[in-house]
């Protein structure tokens, strides 16, 4: 089960003018259950996205990518579960096109108004004929319905909703994403689509988009592994009736990326709850760092380590573990008896060795918890960075083992 993830409701969570939701049952991988999503949009909006730099990207990723860079009006959004058009070559592209015409003749715009997304098993051909069949038969939904259709291996939806004032007028965010395996993302998530009705520039949104990402996706890891499929996007229909959001240094777009980050945070957060066989939720804080980029990579360290994972599985404070994935984070010049480590409120290592007052049973405290907070202080500057992680478990193995069954 995931560990305190809030169920969702339709009711609280807020349409955003300019978007249309409809799912529909292709029967791709279960019969009988929604397997795809339209996200249909009015003219006028502005849409962008980042992606996965896996290099095995997938065929719906590099047709989004093409789509987005020629500089279009986006009319929807297409998204299918149980198969991830991954390591298909040119038929997958070919495929992710077909999709993009079949929706495009059902719309009435060009197929490079549509951007394709998919999710499920690698390396495995696109039922493009299932998908292209059950598009015309979608049914109307809401955001809570829309996050349990991109679901696979989740064990619950994820959507988030946000409500500001910009300028006396209300400005709605909603946002829904999935993942719960395959987890360690160089851009993004996953899936993640987040759609707000103020109004923002292509230019300004696309620098929107990265900037949320960096402090909400692309500080979440599961399992270390960058998936194939990985998109982040982000939709502006500016119907909102507030300012027009066109510089970065406009009072507007720093409250609107403040809400937005929290959005993107709580959805990013809620992929590591639902981490596969996950009982714990781990927040990594590195701080006293030179840069950013070291204290990430720090923070990464942990929670990548498969021994550090299985000790929080175990609640076993075996924090040696801990100490040695700092060691080969790559901070070549860290001295590492100026660094302190805490669990928690629990000091457990000080001056490169075991705090003298530390206490095995306040480590197997903490360790017992649902939620820990490992802070480490590199004690060589101001910069700081948070990761969010989970432990391993027997499900994680059993899960995977059983993916493709």
């Amino acid at each position: 089960m995931a560990v305190n993830l809030k169920p969702i409701s339709g009711e609280h969570l807020f349409p955003i003018p300019g978007v249309e939701l409809s799912v529909a049952a292709a029967g791709i991988k279960k019969a009988d259950r929604n397997d795809v999503l339209v996200i249909r949009l009015d003219k006028g909006n502005t849409v962008a996205g980042v992606f996965t730099q896996n290099r095995f990207c997938a065929a719906p990723v590099q047709i989004c990518k093409k789509h987005l860079d020629a500089g279009v009006q986006i009319r929807a959004l297409v998204v299918n579960t149980g198969n991830a058009n991954a390591g298909t070559g040119e038929q997958g592209r070919s495929d992710a096109l077909q999709v993009c015409r079949t929706l495009a003749d059902e719309l009435g715009c060009q197929p490079e108004q549509i951007l394709p997304f998919s999710t499920g098993v690698i390396l495995e051909p696109l039922p493009v004929d299932k998908i292209a069949a059950a598009l015309p038969g979608r049914q109307g939904a809401d955001w809570a319905d829309a996050a349990r259709t991109i679901m696979t291996t989740d064990t619950a939806p994820k959507a988030v909703s946000a409500r500001l004032m910009l300028e006396g007028h209300p400005v709605n965010i909603t946002g829904i994403s999935k993942g719960a395996g395959m987890i360690h993302p160089n851009m993004a998530t996953m899936l993640g689509f987040i759609a707000t009705d103020a109004a923002v520039t292509r230019p300004v949104l696309r620098q929107l988009v990265k900037e949320v990402a960096d402090v909400s996706f692309n500080c979440i890891s599961v399992d270390g592994d960058t998936s194939t499929n990985d998109s982040f996007i982000l939709i502006s229909t500016g119907q909102s009736g507030g300012p027009l959001i066109d510089s970065p240094q406009q009072a507007a777009y720093q409250a609107l990326k403040a809400e937005l980050v929290q959005v993107a945070t709580a959805l990013a957060q809620a992929i590591v709850r639902d981490g596969e066989g996950a009982t714990k939720f781990i927040t990594v804080k590195v701080e006293g760092g030179r840069s950013f980029e070291e204290c990430k990579d720090v923070a990464y360290a942990i929670a990548r380590s498969p021994l550090v994972k299985t000790a929080f599985f175990a609640s076993d404070p075996n924090l040696g573990r801990l100490l040695c994935a700092i060691g080969y984070a790559g901070v070549q010049d860290l001295d590492v008896d100026r660094l302190e480590l805490y669990l928690d409120d629990v000091l457990v290592a000080v001056n490169g060795g075991r705090n003298p007052l530390y206490k095995e049973e306040d480590g197997q405290r903490v360790m017992a918890q649902p939620e820990i907070l490992v802070r480490v202080n590199l004690g060589r500057g101001a910069a700081e960075a948070t990761v969010w992680t989970c432990d391993f478990s027997y499900d994680y193995v059993k899960i995977n083992a059983d993916y493709r069954s």
